[in-house]
């Protein structure tokens, strides 16, 4: 059995949803690009009001236009029905290399966020999506250059680079924005 994992190292890759059928398989709802790939990011742990539990995958199959699951841990269906909305986690050692200019969204958080003008909007508190784009949230701290906080759309003509050695993003976004 593997040793809990320390909080910091972990990665949410997805969710748990509604139960399926009576032997206990739940839905799960994928948060990578290619859905079915969060099976080959093993160990999967839950969090819990105990602590991180392990999650151990037995089958699982996509079903229609969703994927659904069956775990060690999950009995039967009175079981699955207390997971509903349980997030499901890994270790970031064991996620796949990015390719050349992608990013995880947990290695940008944090970043500062310098515009062409040279000025520091804020760092990165969170990444989301949209229908249009994801979206970082840029929140202001004491050394940034007003106290507005930004929603910047990740974006080609938006994202001029990343810089992971000195943690920073530069955007093509006018302060007045």
């Amino acid at each position: 059995m593997s040793s809990v994992p320390n909080a910091s190292a972990l990665m949410k890759i997805g969710q748990l949803k509604k139960p399926y059928g009576i032997k206990g398989w739940l839905w799960v709802f994928s948060d990578t690009d290619d859905r079915t790939a969060i099976f080959d990011m093993q160990p999967w742990w839950m969090k819990t009001a105990t602590g991180m539990k392990l999650l151990t995958v037995k089958a699982w199959r996509e079903q229609g236009t969703g994927i659904v699951a069956q775990f060690e841990q999950v009995p039967d269906r009175n079981v699955a029905e207390t997971m509903n909305g349980v997030t499901i986690w890994v270790e970031q050692n064991v996620l796949p290399e990015t390719a050349e200019n992608e990013y995880y969204w947990s290695d940008l958080v944090s970043l500062r966020v310098m515009n062409e003008q040279d000025e520091y909007l804020g760092n990165i508190t969170e990444m989301f999506e949209t229908g249009a784009h994801d979206i970082m949230r840029v929140a202001p701290n004491s050394d940034s250059l007003d106290k507005e906080e930004r929603l910047i759309p990740w974006h080609k003509q938006t994202v001029m680079q990343v810089n992971m050695t000195e943690k920073t993003v530069l955007v093509a976004w006018p302060s007045d924005y």
